[in-house]
């Protein structure tokens, strides 16, 4: 095992850089605390177990949601479908004018109206991980729809294209 003196300084810009380089999926996570709905787009998600069924998110400890998500100790996970893009850049902090980011409420929880692949959670475990949070979820309730995911990747919105050859996506 090495010890941090032991650990390569690594830069911050070329991490984000070739972090940027995995494709994944947005989701906005929301959660009411103190009678206040808070959402942030996020692609730090996954699943974590099958029994139970967890998921698990990550959340910077200095971002408005952090201390939020864990004073509400439940939250929603809406997942983003490729007409989402305002909805994703609403919630990662640059406000779309003109959007109706209208929520409903699932098992107590506020979930974005917009979304029919949506995911509700309890807080499970809250875990330090550097400057973050890994924030486990067990998931109380599931819909989905067959809508193609919005994707995020060098930073910047992509989706899927179709496979004209096999019909599917690729």
């Amino acid at each position: 095992m090495s010890s941090a003196s032991e650990t390569p300084i690594v830069d911050a810009a070329q991490f984000r850089r070739v972090m940027g380089r995995f494709a994944s999926g947005l989701t906005v996570i929301t959660a009411e605390a103190g009678g206040e709905i808070r959402g942030m787009t996020a692609s730090a998600f996954m699943s974590g177990s099958l029994n139970p069924p967890l998921i698990v998110i990550s959340v910077a400890r200095k971002a408005r949601m952090h201390d939020h998500l864990l004073a509400a100790g439940r939250f929603g996970v809406n997942i983003l479908c490729a007409d989402h893009r305002d909805i994703a850049t609403h919630f990662a902090g640059r406000p779309v004018d003109g959007l109706n980011a209208a929520f409903a409420v699932r098992d107590g929880i506020p979930v974005l109206e917009a979304c029919d692949t949506v995911i509700t959670a309890t807080v499970e475990a809250a875990h330090a991980c550097g400057d973050h949070t890994i924030v486990v979820g067990r998931i109380l309730s599931l819909t989905s729809d067959e809508q193609p995911p919005l994707l995020y990747h060098a930073g910047q919105f992509r989706v899927l294209a179709s496979d004209e050859a096999g019909g599917g996506t690729r």
